[in-house]
């Protein structure tokens, strides 16, 4: 039975069947199929490192994934986002025959979980699964504002979180406000010297400073702030949509509360 589906970007997806052959093109994608439905992915990233001890076929990153290879699977549907996937592989692959479900770069948390519930029970037949019903119970409150923090995800050049993106609402909701979610651009590349004032000037109390997609540790970059409370925390945590959400709420709560008591 063919269904016809519209994805995230309002892009037809039309899906021979059911989906039981699957290509995850993003790594937060390949987390929430795997512990959702196990046994649909038949390919997925490099950089899909979750759940550990995944064993299906690699077709290379995100940015530049193995088309041919992901072809040469014969999905029955591609998973793909549209801030970390070219539109010309997804185009390419549509060319080719294959379906691709498109999940939008969501700029909430409750946004990014009502797009998973989409992908999960529609263009999987999936049920909706207890993590998802949890981490909406978890992230649906807003903690006051206790902080206002610089969150580099970049260095060389500096690149830091700005206006509407998903690892901003997540600190938004456990009460750390983001110094540039106003800007005009969602990834702002200020000059380092300007970093620094915004802490000298008060501005920000807080750095936060992910392992992904750049990582940071406790040797490189807190040296670049002298004197500024910084919190070192998962990436994944940070970035990613699905079951590690679930974990997420707590983990980062815990860096922020002993960043803020030092």
């Amino acid at each position: 039975m063919r269904q016809v589906l519209f994805d995230d970007l309002g892009e037809e997806v039309a899906i021979e069947g059911d989906a039981r052959r699957v290509v995850s093109l993003v790594p937060s994608l390949t987390e929430a199929v795997e512990v959702s439905a196990p046994g649909l992915l038949a390919g997925v990233t490099d950089y899909c490192t979750h759940p550990a001890g995944l064993d299906v076929t690699r077709v290379g990153g995100s940015k530049y994934p193995k088309v041919d290879e992901v072809i040469g699977l014969r999905p029955d549907l591609v998973l793909a986002n549209s801030e970390e996937n070219r539109p010309e592989d997804v185009q390419r692959l549509r060319a080719n025959g294959f379906p691709v479900w498109v999940m939008e770069a969501a700029p909430t948390v409750p946004a990014a979980l009502g797009s998973l519930r989409r992908m999960l029970t529609q263009a999987l037949g999936v049920s909706e699964p207890d993590w998802l019903v949890t981490a909406e119970e978890q992230w649906r409150e807003v903690v006051p504002e206790r902080a206002r923090a610089v969150v580099p995800v970049w260095r060389k050049p500096w690149i830091v979180l700005g206006r509407e993106t998903f690892a901003g609402d997540v600190l938004h909701r456990l009460g750390v406000s983001t110094l540039y979610s106003d800007h005009e651009d969602r990834y702002p590349r200020p000059k380092l010297d300007e970093l620094a004032a915004r802490f000298d000037s008060g501005e920000a109390d807080l750095l936060v400073l992910p392992d992904e997609p750049y990582e940071f540790t406790a040797d490189d970059g807190p040296q670049f702030f002298p004197g500024a409370r910084y919190a070192l925390v998962s990436g994944r945590y940070l970035t990613w949509y699905g079951p590690s959400l679930v974990d997420a709420h707590r983990e980062l709560g815990a860096a922020i509360d002993a960043a803020l008591r030092d």
